[in-house]
């Protein structure tokens, strides 16, 4: 199977009940030992300024509206206490992966700080967790009828809000989500 790296996971129908109903996952990596994605449609219910307030880096008394007004997510199950941050390229941050030319994701607190100073990247998704896959289980996955995949979209990513998000993926393949079947057909 080719890389899906740069691509979204859209859950199908078939996965409601579970923690990926109705998820869309950015992948940041896929490769023969398995895949790494952020969930980037489930706000936790926190700010990205309230979570610079919990780790004491929100220096400023006045941030960007931009980092004020941006939900965290939960970027999956996995190590929730682990924070990632999906943004456009802006060199210079102490553990970070270029997925594109134009989108990395960075792990480090430099990042969340330099957000807190007016100094970050400009678009960003920060995210608690991630979604994970050992070698061969995404793509069983993808053959069960589990997930549709798509191109990402730098406008999906980061200027619809993330509640919209599915929505938007599915419209984009040129359907409306109803017309969903969590039937797998065979020959």
């Amino acid at each position: 199977m080719e890389s899906l790296q740069n691509q979204f996971l859209i859950a199908m129908p078939s996965l409601d009940d579970t923690f990926f109903e109705r998820s869309v996952i950015y992948m940041c990596e896929h490769d023969e030992k398995g895949a790494m994605g952020l969930v980037i449609n489930r706000p936790i219910g926190i700010e990205v300024n309230e979570l610079l307030d919990q780790m004491e880096l929100n220096t400023h008394t006045t941030l960007h509206s931009v980092v004020q007004d941006s939900p965290v997510l939960v970027g999956g199950p996995v190590s929730p206490d682990r924070g990632f941050v999906l943004h456009s390229t802006q060199p210079g941050w102490t553990n970070s992966l270029a997925i594109t030319p134009e989108i990395m994701v960075t792990t480090s607190r430099d990042v969340l700080s330099a957000m807190s100073n007016q100094k970050g990247p400009d678009s960003f998704i920060v995210a608690l967790g991630y979604a994970g896959w050992g070698r061969g289980q995404l793509e069983e996955e993808i053959a069960q009828n589990s997930w549709l995949t798509i191109p990402a979209s730098n406008e999906i990513l980061f200027e619809v809000e993330p509640e919209k998000r599915w929505e938007m993926a599915c419209k984009s393949l040129g359907f409306e989500p109803w017309q969903m079947s969590s039937q797998i057909g065979h020959s």
